[in-house]
């Protein structure tokens, strides 16, 4: 459970029918209750006809608990976990795309071997690294390039999954 400025950092996993205008409703939930949505990763389930949203938002508990039961009163919504503090597996992507010449690539490169980080693109005025991890590993990885020109950055967003045999 991370905390920034005092408010908990909470991931929810929302099970609901693949139908047109059911995010839309859900972020409206969170928008009138004062909350942003910092990360949101929408996938279809096993069985098309649903979907998983992971959603990451800061904020209070009290009012979490709030947004959790009116977004499971929703008529297209199966289920809505918090799974902030429980054991799951959260994961991220993000691609860095850092100008580099041939004075730091090679210890840009290093930084990348330490976190496991692959390159996906290489040039003779750039490299493009991929990270798969926690959100810390990654902040931490793109900490360290920021001594290079870090020129874009694309994250994914937390997906998130239950560990064992329960249920997400």
């Amino acid at each position: 459970m991370q905390t920034n400025n005092g408010l908990t950092t909470h991931t929810l996993s929302v099970y609901v029918a693949n139908k047109p205008g059911v995010l839309a409703r859900i972020a409206q939930v969170f928008s009138r209750r004062g909350f942003n949505i910092d990360s949101l990763v929408v996938s279809p389930s096993v069985d098309g006809n649903f979907s998983r949203m992971t959603i990451t938002t800061i904020g209070e508990p009290s009012g979490l608990r709030q947004i959790i039961q009116q977004v499971q009163k929703l008529v297209d919504v199966l289920q809505c976990i918090d799974h902030t503090g429980e054991d799951a597996v959260v994961k991220e992507l993000a691609l860095v795309k850092v100008v580099i010449g041939p004075d730091g690539r090679s210890e840009a490169l290093q930084i990348a071997d330490h976190f496991g980080a692959k390159t996906v693109d290489l040039t003779e005025s750039s490299i493009i690294l991929q990270i798969t991890g926690n959100s810390d590993k990654l902040d931490a990885m793109i900490k360290l390039l920021t001594k290079f020109k870090v020129v874009e950055l694309v994250r994914t967003g937390k997906v998130v999954m239950a560990r064992g045999e329960e249920p997400t």
